[in-house]
Formats: structure tokens, C-alpha cells, sequence
């Protein structure tokens, strides 16, 4: 089945972004959409004038073997724009971009990625000063509200706290459907990452620490209560886990906020997941929203995610964390942008009333304050 085209909100930055002799990476989890945002920005350019390679093609990475400008022109040929997808496959793929956006005058690079194991570590270091990065998410919803009216986009709300926006689940209609390649996508593919890297052999520890998380969202983790729960695993071990499941786009933190002041909680961080599907599929729970009791960590783990896509494809620089003092007053996110600070309170059902706590109030009398809840979200994350 050919699966339809969904407009992406990035499909203009990169057009912004793309400069000759520098090199444009393009990061996501695996199954987001990069190759076919690639695909479809390519449909506008002329064939002749790009050059696409697959990095797991052996037959790519044996052309590029040789770090040479010679070499490197002979493979690009006459192409004004060379894009590798998962670039992070090719050996040395750092230095070797660095010699051609050096060396090749006026060509234009475009390297995609789902880790930033090598991208950000083997790449990143020969690029500095050479590269501008993108990061691409599951579907958000103000990419879903492009073609879709407030009718559609509400009776779509509960499958999306389900199942997650990965973009192929738009073309299953089936649950049951939905469900397999969530799953399938955990096991086989989003793993696959981090069990390439070196030093990594506990799959079961890993989906364990996942399901912990899955368990704690919207709350502080214990670092030494997570090691102790999988047992046989130091603390070292699970902070390493953590930074790897980020780092493949599984998982983000949030840290606490504060001024000093000797009340509020910041050396605790609390855990997102990117996606919702996702977390549903580490604890395989996809039940309807009436027979579960966890619809408000549903509720603020989609909302924290969708507003970091809106956040980022709207290019705002805001800074996020949550609020929380020792006498358990507290606020599920604050946003700081340049001199402002903004809070929000996430409630699922719009009856449930909140204020600002009075230590808040106190302390940063500047402060909005707004409650989310399911009748003024499409507002906060559109």
C-alpha cells in the first residue's frame, strides 16, 4: 500500500537552511519521516542536479572509503546538492563531509540520521561551524491541523493519546493494526540503536528501565530507586541508559526550575516520552481512555511532547522545566523565553479547576498562569 504524503512543517526550513559548503543534518527517531520529507523536498529539484546515497548501502559506503577531494568529486559528479540518509552508517562520516564542504566549491549537504551517536560525536566535532541541524518529530498536531477541521482533529484526540502521531499509523485504520507496528517499532527498530552501540547487551534491562519510566511520567525520578528496581544495574549504568535512550529520541528530561529559592526541588529530573505510542507499546496498554487510570499522565505526557514540536518548528528559544517544592506545591511545566516566564497546569477534564500555587505567586509575581486542559489544548500546541 502506497502510504500518502503528509505535509511537514520543516519542509521549508530546510530550503532556509540548506547553504552551499555547509552541511544541513536532518536527526529523528527511526520511522518519523525523514527520508520521505527528503523525498518530497527533492521532487522540486531537478535530477541532475543532486546526488542521493543511502548510508547502510555497502556499495555507498565502499565509494566513500577513500577521503580524498579527488575521490569525492569523481562520486559527486556534476550534483549541486549531495544528500546522505542515515549518514551516521558511514565511517568517518565527519571528517569526510568536512574535506568536501571544504574543498568542493558550492556544494550543498544534506546528512540524515536516526542517532546521534555518531552524529553527534564523530560528526559533530570535524563540523563545528559547518553545519546547521534540524530535528524532526512524529506528526505534530499543527501539522495534522493543515488538513484536518476542529470536528476531525477532536474525534482523533483519544486515538492520538493511544497511539502516538508516528506517520503511517494515519494509513492503518485497524487498532489491532496500530498496536503491531508500535510495538514492532520498539523491538526491532528504536532498540536496534542502542543495541548496535558498543558496550550494550541488555535488551531486558533496557525495555525494564523503559517501563519504569513509563510508569513515572509527569513525576521526579529517582536515579538510585530506578537501579535498585532492575537490579544487577549501578547507578552509572541507568544514567548511561537514560543518555542513549535520548540520544535515539525515545526519551527527554525535564529539569526542575528555580532562583535559589531554598524551597523549590532541582536536583530531580522528570521523564518524557516523544511519543505516546510509544510508551504505550513498552507497557503493551492500548485500552480506550474509559477503562484506564492513567488518562492525566496520557494527557500531560502528549501535551509536553506537542509543545516541544511547536516550540521547535516555530523556532522559539524556550527553556522548560517543571516547579516543585519540598512542601509538594507544584507546576507541571514552566516555560522561560528571554525574560518571561510562563506556567501551565495540565488538567484532563475542563471541570477540574487549579490557580497558581501561593509560593509561585510570591515568588515570581511576573509569571503567566494558564490551565490546559481538553477544551483550549489545540491553542497551546497549534
Amino acid at each position: 500500500m502506497t502510504t500518502p504524503h503528509l505535509n511537514r512543517s520543516l519542509e521549508e526550513t530546510i530550503d532556509r537552511k540548506l547553504k552551499p559548503n555547509k552541511v544541513l543534518i536532518l536527526f529523528g527517531a527511526r520511522r518519523v519521516g525523514k527520508t520521505k520529507l527528503l523525498a518530497k523536498y527533492l521532487e522540486k529539484i531537478p535530477a541532475s542536479d543532486y546526488l542521493l546515497l543511502n548510508g547502510e548501502d555497502q556499495k555507498v559506503i565502499n565509494a566513500l572509503e577513500e577521503r580524498s577531494v579527488s575521490n569525492f568529486k569523481r562520486v559527486i559528479g556534476n550534483a549541486k546538492i549531495l544528500v546522505i540518509d542515515e549518514a551516521q552508517k558511514v565511517p568517518d562520516i565527519g571528517a569526510k563531509l568536512k574535506l568536501i564542504v571544504d574543498e568542493i566549491p558550492g556544494i550543498k549537504v544534506i546528512a540524515t540520521g536516526s542517532s546521534v551517536f555518531d552524529l553527534s560525536n564523530k560528526l559533530g566535532e570535524p563540523l563545528v561551524g559547518r553545519e546547521n541541524t534540524i530535528r524532526l518529530f512524529p506528526m505534530a498536531q499543527m501539522e495534522f491541523s493543515k488538513n484536518e477541521n476542529y470536528i476531525q482533529t477532536t474525534e482523533k484526540l483519544e486515538s492520538r493519546l493511544i497511539y502516538g502521531s508516528y506517520p503511517e499509523l494515519e494509513h492503518l485504520p485497524d487498532y489491532n493494526d496500530k498496536a503491531d507496528y508500535l510495538e514492532g517499532l520498539v523491538n526491532s527498530l528504536l532498540l536496534k540503536d542502542i543495541l548496535e552501540f558498543e558496550g550494550i547487551k541488555k535488551a531486558d534491562k533496557i525495555l525494564d528501565l523503559l517501563r519504569l519510566i513509563s510508569f513515572q511520567v509527569g513525576k521526579e525520578v529517582s536515579i538510585d530507586e530506578l537501579a535498585n528496581s532492575l537490579k544487577g544495574i549501578t547507578r552509572n549504568t541507568v544514567e548511561n541508559y537514560l543518555d542513549l535512550l535520548s540520544k535515539v529520541f525515545i526519551l527527554y528530561k525535564v529539569p526542575g526550575f528555580s532562583r535559589n529559592l531554598r524551597k523549590e526541588i532541582t536536583k530531580s529530573n522528570r521523564w518524557f516520552f516523544f511519543d505516546n505510542g510509544i510508551r504505550n507499546a513498552v507497557i503493551r496498554n492500548f485500552a480506550p481512555i474509559n477503562l484506564r487510570n492513567d488518562i492525566g499522565d496520557l494527557w500531560e505526557n502528549y501535551l509536553m511532547s506537542e509543545r516541544i514540536k511547536y516550540n521547535s518548528y516555530t523556532h522559539k528559544r524556550v527553556n522548560s522545566y517543571f516547579w516543585r517544592t519540598y512542601d509538594k506545591q507544584e507546576i507541571d511545566l514552566v516555560e522561560e523565553e528571554a525574560s518571561q516566564l510562563r506556567a501551565y497546569e495540565f488538567k484532563w477534564n475542563p471541570k477540574k479547576k487549579a490557580k497558581a500555587p501561593g509560593g509561585w505567586r510570591n515568588t515570581y509575581p511576573e509569571a503567566s498562569f494558564e490551565v490546559i486542559n481538553n477544551s483550549n489544548y489545540l491553542d497551546f500546541i497549534t
